[in-house]
């Protein structure tokens, strides 16, 4: 499609526009990181320079090329196009840096001994994270456990329920703290149950608590939304007919928000699983395999990798592998809870959705 600017001048003719072709902004690009690698080489620079000084020559001469055969508008979108692509990029880096550095570390010690041994007795080669992968599940499921139904229960007491000053006290106080550092909630749960255990209390159950209180608020705030984004016309319609509130937000209410509250909690879950702060204050760290969480000290994989990478042992490189294979699984952990979270959106997602 030819496009005709108007006349510059009186007398002359318009100039005409072609789009241009699909090869000429490729061969642009490959010229510009031609010549902007030639040059950060002249100048002693990385790749991460080479691919800020190509963009920034791409962004130009696009441009240039552009306005000249297709006008300034076409020029214009074409420059915002290159801008917004580079942003993307750069902001995928260091997502594709993490990934790729604990996929190469991690590798080394991804074995079976890994999964099926603890570190008892070890001191430099050789054992695993069976006692702390078993630690990061009982522990994060008990904080489940206790967050979920309080924080569903709060939300539709504040979506359904609530009004006046006492629903706008809890609204701000669950805002505070969605913010609350995490050694906060560490040092909340080591008070409490010094009060009850005694000092130098460390048990699994408490690492649950000072989760649970870093979990909670996100579980609020996910289930408000959705609650909030159910249509009052299927509210009103059920009051129509007769049926209570109490099972017009069971049978309605619920079932039509709860892809998007499965979503939330899960999500939730995969927040405060990689938290190491308060683990350390209030369970501590243990090498043997412990599964009551109310009875002595408890290893989760966040600590375990601290203490591997901060107490390696002699020689190091032993400690060194075993964290960052633990780093390895606690974010394989986490993708496999995104996934859940997308399935059970799918499966709970209204018919007229899918």
């Amino acid at each position: 499609m030819t496009t005709t600017a108007p006349p510059t001048a009186q007398g002359s003719l318009p100039q005409v526009f072609r789009p241009l072709d699909r090869k000429v902004p490729v061969l642009l690009l490959a010229a510009s990181v031609v010549v902007a690698a030639l040059l950060v080489r002249a100048l002693g620079g990385g790749p991460v320079l080479t691919a800020l000084v190509s963009a920034v020559l791409y962004a130009a001469v696009l441009n240039a090329v552009s306005r000249r055969y297709e006008g300034s508008r076409r020029a214009t979108d074409r420059t915002i196009t290159v801008l917004v692509t580079s942003a993307f990029l750069l902001a995928l880096l260091p997502l594709v840096s993490i990934l790729w550095t604990i996929l190469s570390n991690g590798a080394a010690r991804f074995d079976l001994t890994f999964f099926t041994q603890s570190m008892r007795g070890i001191r430099g080669e050789g054992g695993g994270a069976l006692h702390a992968i078993q630690g990061t599940l009982i522990v994060t499921g008990l904080a489940a456990a206790l967050s979920i139904p309080v924080g569903m229960l709060t939300a539709i007491y504040l979506v359904e329920y609530g009004r006046g000053r006492l629903a706008r006290a809890i609204t701000f106080l669950v805002d505070v703290m969605t913010g609350i550092p995490s050694i906060v909630a560490g040092l909340f749960a080591y008070a409490l149950f010094v009060v009850f255990v005694g000092p130098g209390a460390r048990l699994g159950i408490g690492g649950a608590v000072a989760l649970s209180v870093l979990m909670l608020p996100v579980v609020v705030r996910s289930t408000e939304e959705m609650l909030k984004l159910v249509p009052a016309e299927l509210r009103e319609a059920s009051y129509a007919l007769g049926v209570p509130k109490w099972r017009t937000i069971l049978k309605v209410v619920l079932p039509v928000a709860a892809a998007g509250i499965a979503t939330g909690v899960t999500l939730s879950i995969a927040r405060v699983i990689g938290e190491t702060a308060p683990l350390l204050l209030i369970m501590g760290i243990t090498t043997n395999v412990n599964l009551n969480p109310f009875s002595d000290r408890m290893a989760t994989l966040p600590v375990y990798a601290f203490y591997q990478f901060t107490q390696p042992g002699t020689p190091p490189q032993f400690g060194v592998d075993r964290a960052w294979t633990a780093a390895l699984v606690l974010m394989l952990i986490v993708l496999v809870l995104n996934l859940v979270a997308r399935v059970v959106a799918k499966l709970f997602a209204p018919k007229g959705s899918r």
